[in-house]
């Protein structure tokens, strides 16, 4: 996947723990988890901007892009 999730490294610079964070921004602890992991395939912009907000953060300093390799290419 070419979007990756940051949110446990600033997590750790916020050092608050996932279930704090979870109930703060009002969704399960599993479903941060899966975010959190890498394993969603989208996110609400409402979920990301409770994230923002209780992180004092950007959406950018979570998300991050990261191309996938070209086809074809003889790496």
């Amino acid at each position: 996947m070419a979007i990756i999730v940051n949110l446990d490294v600033i997590m750790a610079k916020r050092k608050i723990s996932a279930g704090e964070l979870a109930g703060r921004i009002g969704i399960t602890p599993a479903n941060l988890s899966i975010l959190k992991n890498n394993k969603a395939k989208a996110v609400r912009f409402s979920t990301l901007e409770e994230i923002c907000q209780v992180l004092e953060c950007q959406p950018g300093d979570i998300l991050q892009y990261i191309p996938d390799k070209q086809e074809g290419s003889s790496e």
